[in-house]
């Protein structure tokens, strides 16, 4: 087995690869690869900025649209077709020639399903229709129990 000299593997490497020409090459490789990195970071960083930018342009737009819509609101307010419509709801007034028509008001039973399930599930009382019943009813639009008892 030969013996490997590591002395002459370096003189080997030394006068192979690290020339002036090797050394100036790998130098500017390294600049150019610091500059892209630091352009990569300049552009990532400008693309957060352009987003923030474009976030508090939209927030603006949508504050410049709120204002008009209060202002729009405001000017309703102040007509007369407001102010007239507001007094029959509370006050209760009507024009000369209407008739007002005042409902009960319906009390609310007590005993109210909690769930969306007993909501759907609760049958209306009075009606006892059969499936095929309301599908006729459904296709052909009319009374189904007039149908089905002819």
């Amino acid at each position: 087995m030969p013996k490997i000299n590591i002395q002459k593997i370096l003189y080997a490497a030394r006068h192979r690869f690290l020339t002036l020409n090797n050394v100036v090459i790998a130098v500017a490789f390294i600049i150019a690869a610091t500059w892209v990195w630091g352009s990569l970071g300049v552009m990532q960083r400008n693309y957060a900025l352009q987003k923030e930018v474009d976030y508090k342009r939209r927030q603006l737009e949508l504050v410049a649209l709120q204002k008009d819509n209060l202002e729009l609101q405001k000017r309703y307010y102040k007509t007369a077709e407001f102010q007239e419509l507001a007094a029959r709801e509370s006050l209760g007034l009507v024009r000369a020639g209407e008739k007002a028509l005042v409902l009960p008001i319906i009390p609310v039973a007590s005993d109210n399903p909690t769930t969306a399930d007993e909501v759907r599930t609760t049958p209306l009382p009075g009606t006892t229709t059969s499936n095929f019943e309301q599908w006729v009813n459904f296709l052909f639009g009319g009374n189904s129990k007039s149908i089905s008892k002819d």
